[in-house]
């Protein structure tokens, strides 16, 4: 982990030649005369962003201020970062990665695509709101093909409170919906006020007293790992280990694998791969 010292050191070089790149122009201000450095002054910024000379002066130097998100969001306006500037500039200013943007969803990429349809284990990748965004055809023959969904109702804390997989096991039941509720209040915490959440916690809320139980109490859990049976049509029970992962650069969404927990579903889950090549 980089040290404070170090820290600082590193956002005073990355403003100054952030400073350095952007022209008056390019934010709006005349052209000024001969100039011994290219770019914007201190002054500009500071004027820009809404802070005094001498407070983005002491930023840009690396001594120890507080600045609050809002202020950085005017500097990065003000310098024109692009997303992945932005990212660093917030680990750079607070230690912590900038607060998610409400009606963010990022892109499912081509290369994410091919990643998920090579592997040879059921996976698929969610947002956020947890709504399925891709699949793999494993993913499709063993847990469910989202295909039968239409897209707008694809979200997989719905499918999988209103599935009828765990009605005959109530205790099974009963920790799949703590485990799920748990982990959504972590997401829901990124994306406050963000209106597709709000419908989705006060329908489930309304429809399930087992989620608004457990939605109103203190538990909270952010990792997303644990046991899941699933009853299959041909090849019986098979037990997964789950766990989800974040891809790199991509913080609204969840790519979400199940492996096999123990040598028995193994067996089944390569009987079943090899049908599918």
């Amino acid at each position: 982990m980089m040290s404070d010292t170090h820290r600082r050191a590193a956002l005073s070089r990355f403003l100054k030649s952030c400073r350095a790149r952007v022209t008056p122009a390019d934010v709006g201000l005349p052209e000024p005369g001969r100039r011994r450095t290219p770019g914007l002054r201190r002054e500009d910024v500071a004027a820009l962003s809404g802070v005094s000379v001498t407070w983005y002066t002491w930023l840009e130097q690396g001594r120890d201020v507080r600045v609050s998100t809002e202020v950085l969001e005017r500097v990065r306006s003000t310098l024109q970062l692009s997303s992945d500037e932005r990212e660093y500039l917030f680990e750079l200013a607070q230690n912590r990665p900038p607060p998610l943007q409400r009606g963010d969803v990022d892109e499912v990429t081509p290369s994410m695509l091919r990643m998920l349809h090579n592997l040879s284990l059921p996976a698929y990748i969610t947002t956020m709101r947890w709504d399925v965004v891709a699949w793999n055809d494993m993913c499709a023959r063993v847990l469910r093909d989202y295909s039968k969904w239409p897209e707008g109702e694809r979200n997989a804390l719905r499918i999988l409170f209103a599935s009828d997989q765990y009605k005959d096991d109530p205790g099974e039941y009963e920790a799949m919906a703590r485990r799920l509720t748990s982990k959504l209040k972590v997401d829901y915490s990124q994306f406050p006020g963000d209106p597709a959440l709000e419908v989705l916690v006060s329908e489930m809320s309304a429809r399930y007293p087992i989620f608004a139980r457990f939605w109103n109490d203190a538990e909270v859990k952010a990792r997303s790992e644990s046991e899941s049976r699933v009853r299959h049509a041909e090849l019986g029970l098979i037990r997964f280990d789950h766990s989800s992962y974040m891809p790199e650069g991509r913080p609204t969404l969840r790519v979400v694998i199940f492996a096999p927990y123990d040598a028995e579903s193994a067996e089944k889950i390569e009987k079943l791969s090899r049908k599918l090549t």
